[in-house]
């Protein structure tokens, strides 16, 4: 579990089997969180979940939404985008530390894994690190080709380091 978690959300392991949830982050919660990804803000961050649990694994079933806005990644104008993604997460207790040199094989299943120390998990973070991972760090909107025309962009009038390299005397 994550101490440092901006949309703390924490479940028992031993009470939540067969509990449908709705988690929804507060206005600071989406202050917090819009730092953490570097974006402009999170209007709207909510998530519907299933909760169900066999011996000390949880398995949460559901979707995740929000509304951000984020920079173009050219032009740097806001950009509004909705998210809508799947959750799929099963919540698993802490498994034993490998060695730096040690191998590990993990297979298709167990990326979807998030371990937990104690009774409790932290469905919050796994629903904010959903939504990081939907973030498109490369979005570009309807004036990225005009801002992409601009002379600071294309490294005119600047020096740039190739210009430099062929200006020096040998």
């Amino acid at each position: 579990m994550n101490d440092a978690s901006e949309f703390p959300r924490e479940f028992d392991v031993r009470q939540c089997e067969g509990k449908a949830v709705r988690i929804e982050a507060t206005e600071a919660e989406r202050e917090a969180l819009s730092r953490r990804f570097g974006i402009v803000r999170i209007d709207r961050l909510e998530a519907d979940v299933e909760l169900h649990r066999k011996d000390r694994v949880v398995e949460a079933r559901g979707t995740m939404s929000a509304d951000i806005v984020q920079p173009c990644a050219v032009s740097a104008e806001d950009l509004p985008v909705s998210v809508h993604e799947e959750i799929a997460i099963r919540f698993v207790p802490e498994a034993r530390t490998y060695g730096p040199d040690e191998e590990v094989e993990l297979s298709a299943e167990e990326f979807d894994e998030l371990e937990y120390t104690g009774s409790h998990f932290d469905l919050g973070e796994a629903v904010a690190q959903t939504l990081g991972l939907a973030i498109d760090p490369f979005l570009t909107g309807p004036e990225a080709d005009e801002a992409r025309k601009r002379p600071e962009l294309n490294g005119e009038g600047k020096e740039n380091a190739f210009s430099a390299l062929k200006n020096l005397k040998l």
